[in-house]
């Protein structure tokens, strides 16, 4: 009985260090974001999602092409949106995703956008900020 406390109380450990070093990094990347985010925009052009990167609680990173990324931040109501493995976005303007309309979609939950702020990928890509461009899934 001992034993499985022991094991019980290692795996609580290591989750913990786990979540730790995940934030951490989610805030590494968000302040690596934020330097090159431009002023909040309405809204921008999607025919596809091209790739998404979880960088906060409530932030994530949105490439509409392999060039084109914007910080998406989403209403603090949003629950576990660091921990995902899948996420969509509504477009319910036509090829658009509008802070004023759209949700960023996972699980159950459809979270709202607050605010939408262009990436100046290219600029990152330049000073070397960027990783490998982002693969298409």
């Amino acid at each position: 009985m001992r034993f499985a406390q022991l094991i019980a109380l290692a795996l609580v450990l290591v989750a913990g260090a786990a979540q730790a070093d995940t934030r951490e990094h989610q805030k590494e990347e968000l302040s690596r974001f934020e330097r090159y985010a431009g002023d909040p925009v309405a809204e921008f052009p999607m025919f596809d999602l091209w790739q998404w990167q979880v960088v906060g609680r409530d932030r994530v990173v949105l490439w509409s092409t392999i060039h084109d990324a914007f910080l998406i931040r989403v209403d603090k109501g949003c629950n576990n949106l660091e921990w995902t493995h899948g996420l969509s976005v509504t477009q319910n303007m036509r090829q658009k995703v509008s802070q004023k309309f759209d949700f960023v979609v996972f699980r159950d939950q459809r979270c709202k956008i607050e605010e939408i702020r262009p990436i100046d990928y290219q600029a990152m890509v330049k000073d070397g900020k960027a990783a490998e461009p982002p693969k298409h899934e």
